[in-house]
């Protein structure tokens, strides 16, 4: 974000206590740089964050937008799905809202309960006109963020929350920015494929490393990187190679983002596999606080579903 500011003199940064650096301290001496114009707190409503930073885009600034948790997204859904997603669309061309980006920390933090955990992706993933991206890491983070805040269209940028003091990576000092439209292999391998995003891609690397192991299974692992659009070209052909696949996610069960892909494979793949995709997901339950444990995909439901599609 300081990069940001710094290469484009239009660029905002705002949201509830970002002016203090933010409750997860991703914003801290940004105000001091960079001035309290450009950096500065809104009032306790993200509806009215929402549509102050359509506003600022539609008007040629680079609106940069924080959520303070994704789990209080919800009162501006209207906002981003009916206002900034549609805004193109609904001029024919003739005007939009330019470059506008939505932050918001999602996920299990080991703590958050019911009000603090929860992972809507799929619920924008199902709106045309606004990109859905989820990092797995630092490198991955700054590269995709840098990409948002200058696509011509709205983004929103799910943090994994999880992620923020538990992943330690050597970051590039330089900009640089990410594709959004591409997934990643961050593993090749022959058995199996292996497909997350987020915080999901520690919990399949390291089932992936226990399958090899002790089952001998080799398995390659996709970061989808870009939940809307995804990359149905880099899934298709690593799923023509194995013939088996697993897709994990924190979101519930039940119309997640696996459900989109399981239909996708299938649609493209179907003479390929040798076993049905395999899910591995959160409960359709609310997110629960002492029990969040049993609620998160593990390494061990991974390796289980892992097992369960090579012995099908």
């Amino acid at each position: 974000m300081d990069l940001a500011l710094t290469r484009d003199a239009n660029a905002c940064i705002f949201g509830e206590d970002v002016a203090f650096g933010g409750v997860f301290r991703c914003s801290v001496g940004l105000r001091e740089k960079h001035g309290a114009h450009r950096v500065f707190n809104t009032p306790l409503s993200e509806q009215g964050i929402a549509g102050f930073a359509i506003g600022l885009a539609s008007n040629g600034c680079t609106a940069v937008a924080e959520i303070q948790f994704a789990d209080y997204i919800f009162p501006a859904f209207d906002q981003i799905v009916n206002e900034a997603a549609k805004y193109r669309f609904r001029s024919g061309g003739q005007f939009d809202c330019g470059k506008l980006t939505f932050r918001a920390p999602y996920g299990c933090v080991g703590h958050g309960g019911l009000y603090h955990s929860q992972s809507p992706e799929a619920q924008f993933a199902h709106c045309p006109g606004i990109k859905v991206v989820i990092p797995r890491g630092p490198v991955q983070a700054k590269g995709l963020l840098l990409a948002a805040i200058e696509h011509p269209d709205p983004v929103l940028f799910l943090e994994p929350k999880f992620m923020y003091r538990a992943a330690v990576e050597d970051v590039p000092a330089d900009y640089y920015t990410l594709p959004l439209d591409k997934a990643e292999v961050v593993q090749e391998g022959s058995d199996i494929t292996l497909i997350g995003y987020g915080s999901q891609l520690q919990i399949l690397k390291a089932a992936a490393k226990r399958a090899h192991a002790e089952l001998g299974v080799s398995c390659e692992v996709i970061d989808l990187r870009t939940i809307n659009p995804f990359d149905e070209e880099t899934i298709a052909a690593s799923v023509i190679k194995t013939g088996r696949c697993v897709v994990a996610h924190e979101a519930p069960l039940t119309a997640g983002m696996g459900a989109e892909l399981s239909s996708t494979i299938q649609e493209l793949c179907f003479l390929h596999l040798e076993a049905p995709v395999k899910r591995v997901c959160g409960w359709d339950t609310p997110f629960p606080l002492v029990y969040e444990p049993y609620y998160v995909p593990d390494t061990n439901r991974c390796f289980e579903a892992i097992k369960e599609t090579i012995n099908y």
